[in-house]
């Protein structure tokens, strides 16, 4: 193999002397004639042209020879295997199916794939042995599926990204591997594209990852987790590799198509350039070389492997190529920007073939070949900043085998090597600090990563100044350089928590500040199951959320408006409708009526005009016809919508309120009193209106920065803000219009939400913490100064949370616009406060999650909050639903009596007066539902027999018995329903379309399973039925014949009289009670069948004994 490749890349003298002499031969030619005999003189060019071109072919001869014969200094690079010492051992490598190179490494630690836990689980080792000589090798469980690339940061030495099969791509925050591993992620990505193949961070922005689904490439940005920046279009089969541009303005794709694909994700989601280029549909792998040229290994129409280079600006054809033989292992490309070596490794191979790249001929020169002791799994390159550079090392490979983790360090033999530095093999390589961060570069940037020196003169005098500069960070962590961790002096910080706490915002991190988690004081997410074992838990744990029947959406909703300010909820919705912004001048809101579901028409529909942009809106709690609106203006108006919806556009409001100074943040309506509405605004005031009166009554001030939210207690009496200044303030409006309580609340400032939660004594506030990690705070109403009682950090993401709480269950439904997930918690008044229950996800990003009132429940099916979802296009209930066994009764342990709040307990004039008032209840309970609690008590029923009964040995009688008995209990009353009578049908659509499937391949299943049956049955009844003699010599015969007696086949279908009436009745019935599908077996039927055959044949005997004897007579 290693001559083969060398002949391709050093040609010899003679092929270059021969194609001088023959471009001399041309010259001296007349006419330019050359050895061609078809050369026509008449149509021939002039002699001048023909010395032109002949010229110029000489000189790129002449060229191309040099170039080939070229001196690098890399020539004699020379692969050195370390001795078994210096190898990494106790690695237990797994051979699997996935597009990565199951080995990563950065400049000091190593990740590769193990086979435990399914793959799902990681190595992790240093890349230097510690101070006794001798490599810790820890395992991480990252994923629930086999983890099938991965990639660190090339700006954190200690960020690691993952993907996998469960569909996930997660962040990982890793320490030294002789301390604990970490226990959870920094940042999970449900990409929501299936099966996640490939992940690749990007060269020159921080937080900015590639990901490989099974055909679709995606571009996303860490600090946003809700949606990807870019969806490429999707790839015709399965996606092989992804390769970024070395300055990050290109994405390179290969895939089993054969195709070739050059991406500008900034520019267009289709590819810039694409060609069907490979030969062969088997595994590849695409690299970027030097400029624009493109690296890619895969295997040729002979199956065997090769290497090739390609223009990337013309795909069509390769530029150069290598061949290196047939195997079966896809090679593994490694290459090295700064010199043009290429390391090709192929799994399974037992050598290591080392090449350098040129951009001109030849395009491949072989370097080395390498044998090795064992096979490869997987091959890694180390970072340059990691090389012994005094040693004249310019690369060093790791091969993962099935045992160890095996260093090969190429070196360039010189003199004066572990003595002094040599800048011609080592020029200025890229720095580990991002030129930009990845909105930076979503919008247009292309900046570069700032070149750094290897010389270590240099390095250590850039390296002091900073050094000096560097203060602890916060909460009196320190870092240990010695594990490339952080220790904390708290018991409740994990060594995985306290390093991402040690951090500060300016690191050179991959990921921004903006979105990394911090330590929580709360238990760790995996200590969180435990707890819960051991602690308190939630009746409600296993609610259940789930998208109501399509029947019931409002679907064709057009030019929504996803662009509310976080203060707002983005749509309101009551009993009777839904009211829904526009992204359309004026300020326009859609009404829909709940009562008419459906696909709305596509012509243009009657609306409310609001004349400016919608900052906020929400409907009367008591009047369901009355909408407020607050508008941009610093204006509030008040809509009435007709009776039935709306069937003209409105440009008229009722009221217009008006007062504020500066735009509104949000309105707000008083739970009890009618007509009473709270606002803020950015005057940094809250001021109560009258809609009776038209008029503000209230102004409430103390506010110094944005207000977040403002929630009324549950009795009317008080209202809580949180604040951007860090506060959390309690008014009580009617005798002062400063706060009467005052504490801290969320550190964080992206936004705030507050609601009253256990009969409004506490008050929980959805926020985020200083490390921008979305966090729930409790907070006792009593004693806002002492601040939370409790807390829990839930996720990380940019959007608040907005909480719904159900007073009757006291459970707080949490989400935000853009997530997927709705977070669900029971509140309680004792430690542990949170009871965490199931959590639902959505199939889609969602826009906003609004709530109706409790009597929209569904009590039969145990529903406990009906909420309307937003998305896209459409608004789709949602229902939240408690698993009970005997759903036939009222849980009333579940619903207790629930306020009548659609109903005003107090007119505004008697609240503004001092009265107080409280909604009254009522019962949820359906007149013909008997309570839980009155159920009849059952009396426990032995789950399984005693052992006795099964160690017994019966009969074949007894078992006979027991299987008749078995089927006569089934037969029951014929007048019954059939249990797949009661089966919901499918459309007639969904029926057409699979009749065909449901025949061919009902047919082919059930008719061998039922032969089958029936001839076991025919050979076990038939031995049986000889042993028996029937009256009569005919039906004796019958009996032999079928394998059945005429006894036991009317025992079989409970027939006492022979009528062919009951016979075909009795048969009908018991074949369809003892269907597969509703819990029979083909036995079964195939024993009601015979019998059946069975009785024919006697009614069939009778018939004619019948005919003889009277012929007999008639004689």
């Amino acid at each position: 193999m290693t001559e083969q490749v060398g002949s391709l890349a050093f040609g010899g003298k003679k092929d270059t002397a021969r194609a001088d002499s023959s471009v001399e031969q041309s010259e001296r030619t007349p006419c330019g004639q050359t050895e061609l005999s078809s050369c026509n003189r008449s149509t021939a060019p002039s002699t001048n042209q023909l010395d032109r071109d002949t010229r110029k072919a000489r000189k790129s001869i002449r060229e191309s020879s040099m170039n080939r014969f070229k001196t690098s200094k890399f020539k004699n690079t020379t692969p050195k295997i370390a001795k078994k010492d210096g190898w990494i051992n106790n690695v237990r490598a797994g051979s699997f199916s996935c597009q990565g190179n199951h080995i990563k490494a950065s400049s000091k630690l190593v990740a590769f794939n193990t086979e435990q836990a399914g793959g799902g689980m990681l190595g992790l080792s240093s890349l230097k042995p510690g101070s006794d000589g001798q490599w810790t090798v820890t395992q991480i469980s990252c994923h629930s599926d086999l983890v099938t690339d991965m990639d660190f940061s090339p700006f954190d030495e200690s960020l690691l990204a993952t993907c996998s099969g469960d569909e996930t791509v997660k962040l990982w925050r890793l320490c030294d591997p002789e301390l604990q591993p970490p226990s959870s992620p920094e940042l999970t990505l449900r990409p929501g594209q299936g099966r996640l193949e490939l992940v690749l961070f990007h060269p020159t922005s921080s937080g900015l990852l590639a990901v490989g689904a099974t055909k679709v490439p995606l571009i996303w940005d860490a600090g946003r987790q809700d949606t990807p920046l870019a969806v490429l279009e999707q790839h015709g089969d399965q996606l092989h590799s992804l390769s970024w541009k070395p300055d990050g303005s290109l994405l390179a794709s290969s895939c089993k198509d054969k195709m070739l694909r050059v991406f500008d994700p900034r520019a267009q989601l289709t590819p810039v350039q694409s060609a069907k280029s490979l030969q062969n549909n088997k595994d590849s792998r695409i690299l970027w070389a030097k400029d624009d040229l493109l690296l890619t290994t895969g295997f040729d129409m002979m199956r065997s492997r090769e290497a090739r280079l390609w223009d990337s600006r013309k795909l069509s054809s390769s530029v150069g190529s290598a061949s290196l033989g047939t195997s079966n292992g896809m090679l593994i490309p490694l290459f090295d920007e700064d010199t043009g070596l290429l390391v090709l490794a192929g799994k399974g191979d037992t050598a290591i073939d080392c090449f350098e790249v040129s951009a001109s001929e030849p395009f491949f020169s072989q370097v080395s070949h390498c044998l090795t002791d064992t096979s490869t799994r997987g091959a890694a390159a180390v970072p340059k900043a990691a090389l012994d550079v005094l040693s004249c090392e310019v690369m060093r490979v790791l091969q993962l085998t099935d045992g160890c983790i095996v260093p090969i360090s190429y070196q360039v033999p010189r003199k004066n090597s572990n003595q002094e530095f040599h800048e011609d093999l080592y020029p200025d390589t890229v720095g580990t600090t991002p030129a930009m961060s990845a909105e930076e570069w979503w919008k247009g940037g292309n900046k570069q990563v700032e070149k750094v020196s290897l010389n270590p003169d240099k390095q250590h005098k850039t390296k002091a100044a900073p050094a000096k500069k560097k203060e602890p960070a916060s909460g009196g962590s320190k870092e240990d350089p010695a594990r490339g961790c952080s220790t904390s002096s708290s018991p409740l910080s994990t060594p995985s928590s306290s390093a991402a706490a040690s951090r500060s915002p300016s690191s050179a991190s991959g990921l921004s500040s903006s979105f990394l988690p911090s330590p929580s004081p709360g238990p760790s997410p995996s200590a969180r199951p435990i707890q819960s074992m051991l602690g308190q838990t939630s009746k409600l744990r296993h609610i259940q959320g789930a998208v109501m029947h399509r029947t019931t959406h409002i679907t064709n909703l057009r030019g929504l408006n996803l662009t509310t300010p976080g203060e707002s909820n983005g749509f309101c919705v009551n009993r009777q409708r839904v009211a829904v912004p526009l992204a359309i001048s004026g300020g326009q809101i859609a009404i829909c009526e709940r009562s008419q579901p459906g696909r709305l028409p596509d012509t243009a529909l009657p609306t409310i005009q609001n004349s400016v942009n919608v900052v906020d809106l929400s409907w009367d709690p008591f009047d369901p016809h009355r909408l407020a609106v607050a508008g941009d203006d610093a204006k509030i108006r008040v809509w009435q919508v007709p009776e039935g919806g709306l069937k003209e556009t409105l440009t008229e409001p009722e009221v217009l309120l008006q007062g504020h100074t500066e735009k509104i943040y949000s309105i707000e309506f008083h739970p009890l009193a009618s007509g009473i509405l709270a606002s803020s605004s950015y005057d940094l005031t809250v001021r109560l209106w009258n809609l009776e009166a038209e008029e503000q009554v209230k102004l409430l001030t103390g506010h110094q920065d944005q207000i977040f939210c403002m929630a009324w207690s549950p009795d009317g009496k008080l209202l809580a803000t949180v604040c951007k200044d860090g506060k959390v303030r309690i008014y009580e409006p009617r005798k002062s219009t400063a706060p009467v309580q005052e504490g801290t609340g969320p550190e964080g400032h992206r936004g705030a939400r507050v609601v009253w939660v256990c009969e409004g004594k506490y008050l929980l506030v959805s926020g985020f913490d200083s490390r921008s990690e979305r966090r729930l705070s409790l907070y006792s109403a009593g004693s806002l100064s002492s601040g939370a009682i409790a807390a829990t950090n839930i996720d990380t993401s940019p959007s608040t949370l907005i909480p719904f709480y159900d007073p009757d269950t006291s459970v707080v439904i949490l989400t935000a616009k853009g997530d997927t997930r709705v977070h669900i918690y029971e509140i309680a008044a004792e430690e542990p406060y949170f009871m965490e229950c199931s959590s639902f996800n959505s199939p889609e990003p969602h826009k906003g999650l609004a709530f109706l009132p409790k009597s929209e429940c569904n009590v039969r099916d145990v529903e406990i909050a009906v909420g309307l979802m937003l998305t896209k296009t459409a608004v789709e209930p949602v229902a939240f639903r408690v698993p009970r066994v005997k759903k036939e009764f009222f849980q009333d342990d579940l619903y207790t009596d629930t306020a009548v709040c659609w109903e005003p307990a107090l007119t505004a004039a008697s609240w503004l007066s001092g009265s107080n008032g409280q909604h009254k209840k009522i019962s949820l309970k359906p007149t013909d539902m008997t309570p839980l609690s009155e159920a009849p008590k059952e009396a426990p029923v032995r789950k399984y027999l005693p052992s006795s009964v099964y160690l017994e040995e019966k009969t074949d009688e007894q078992k006979k018995d027991e299987l008749l008995s078995a089927m006569v209990s089934k037969l029951g009353n014929m007048d019954d329903p059939l249990p797949q009578d009661s089966f919901e049908g499918v459309d007639e659509d969904e029926w057409a379309k699979y009749l065909a499937q449901i025949v061919v391949m009902g047919a082919q299943v059930v008719g061998r399973a039922f032969a089958r049956a029936l001839r076991q049955e025919f050979a076990a009844s038939q031995a049986a039925a000889q042993a028996r003699n029937s009256a009569g010599q005919h039906s004796a015969a019958a009996s032999s014949i079928t394998g059945m007696s005429l006894q036991e086949a009317q025992q079989i279908l409970h027939i006492s009289e022979l009528t062919p009436e009951a016979i075909q009745k009795n048969y009908e019935h018991l074949f369809k009670v003892n269907d597969k599908s509703v819990g029979g077996s083909f036995y079964l039927q195939s024993k009601v069948v015979r019998a059946k055959e069975r009785l024919d044949e006697e009614l069939s005997i009778q018939t004619q004994d019948k005919q003889q004897s009277h012929q007999k007579t008639e004689t």
